[in-house]
């Protein structure tokens, strides 16, 4: 993973070499910022790759993996939206278990992802973590939903899960009037299932 991250351009978006560019405002490289120098101070992680971020020239965050030592860490709880990744190291028996700390550990859920060649493996984590986000990906990055495509939105704080980008987006910005008109007025209240 390391190996790969080495690789990334970052820079003006305008060279189409450069796979990353600056974070939207300075509020958002602020708060990533300091996400970066808590964790630096903790006891409890570990940057292992990045952690680096310049403002002189755009909003810059280098590309940061940290590696948690326990699985409900901050920054696996908070919707950060920039390019840091954080690592819970689990062990094989604890897969179950762990399933249940990712549905519970946040608020949030907009997209997650399990990468597995074993069925099972996908199956159980479907169903675990069918509540834990809005869109969810198999051996597929939780990133880059194709407009008019895949649908995308998330749930619980992550939003109304509207899927912007398919008619349930549409629907839910209308507001639905149903209107009923009988051309043969009823003399009563009786239905004909009342009939005996």
């Amino acid at each position: 993973m390391i190996k790969e991250l080495k690789t990334i351009n970052i820079g003006d978006p305008e060279d189409f070499s450069n796979f990353m560019n600056a974070v939207i405002h300075e509020r958002s490289f602020n708060k990533l910022k300091n996400v970066i120098n808590t964790v630096k101070k903790d006891k409890s992680a570990k940057i292992i790759f990045g952690g680096g971020y310049d403002k002189s020239i755009g909003y810059f965050i280098e590309p940061t993996v940290i590696v948690a030592k326990k699985p409900n860490y901050t920054t696996m709880q908070e919707e950060l939206f920039g390019p840091i990744l954080t690592i819970y190291v689990y062990n094989d028996s604890d897969f179950e278990k762990t399933l249940k700390i990712i549905d519970q550990t946040s608020e949030y859920g907009l997209t997650g992802s399990i990468f597995s060649k074993d069925r099972n493996i996908i199956s159980k984590a479907m169903d675990s973590l069918k509540m834990a986000a809005g869109n969810f990906y198999i051996n597929d990055k939780p990133t880059g939903a194709v407009v008019s495509q895949q649908p995308f939105g998330g749930g619980r704080s992550s939003g109304t899960n509207d899927k912007a980008g398919s008619y349930l987006n549409l629907i839910r910005w209308t507001s639905p009037r149903t209107i009923k008109e009988n051309f043969v007025p009823d003399t009563n209240y009786r239905y004909p299932f009342l009939k005996k």
